[in-house]
């Protein structure tokens, strides 16, 4: 245990980098320095954090992925296994880009990526919503969409929960796992109870 949170003998963590209270750093990761992690967090094998990434709170972070600079993940989300994020949107080896020229992408407050998803930079991914897994997002995902395909496109609503909302043709639908009712209004939802 360091300094209230836990990181196997195997991971690298850089000097200057913040990591809260709880928050179990597992086999195999590289945080690199000025990166900042929050409590309870669950960073699984062979996780890479760039500088300057900022992790919240009760954050999963399933094996196999790299989260690069300019992503920022806000509290509760979860990215599962080997999910991919870039940061550059036309990169080239032999004409590499300033830091300036990254794309940011926040991964919104209590969101899901599902494992393999791949999200292309610049585009954020709203609050509660769900990426498939195996998706290519390629634009902005709305808060409570759930996203499928490549390129993903919405195929339906996700509670809180994380369970599905059925409208079935109405304009309030209702959480079929733990019953909130969410308002449709276009192309978003608003929770209203």
């Amino acid at each position: 245990m360091r300094k209230g949170y836990y990181a196997h003998k195997s991971s690298y963590i850089d000097s200057g980098v913040k990591v809260g209270k709880g928050t179990s750093i597992w086999y195999f990761c590289h945080i690199m320095k000025g990166a900042v992690i929050g409590s309870g967090c669950n960073i699984g094998q062979n996780v890479f954090i760039d500088s300057y990434v900022r992790i919240g709170n009760n954050v999963k972070i399933q094996n196999n992925v790299s989260v690069y600079y300019g992503v920022t993940v806000e509290d509760g989300a979860f990215l599962g296994p080997s999910c991919v994020f870039t940061n550059v949107k036309n990169p080239r080896s032999l004409f590499p880009k300033n830091r300036e020229e990254y794309s940011v992408t926040v991964v919104k407050y209590g969101s899901t990526i599902g494992a393999n998803a791949t999200i292309i930079c610049g585009n954020n991914i709203g609050r509660f919503s769900f990426v498939g897994a195996g998706s290519v997002v390629t634009r902005d995902v709305p808060d409570y969409a759930l996203v499928a395909g490549n390129p993903a496109k919405i195929i339906g609503w996700v509670c809180e929960c994380g369970s599905r909302i059925l409208f079935k043709g109405k304009k309030n639908g209702k959480c079929c796992a733990c019953g909130h009712v969410y308002k449709e209004m276009g192309k978003c939802i608003e929770k209203i109870k």
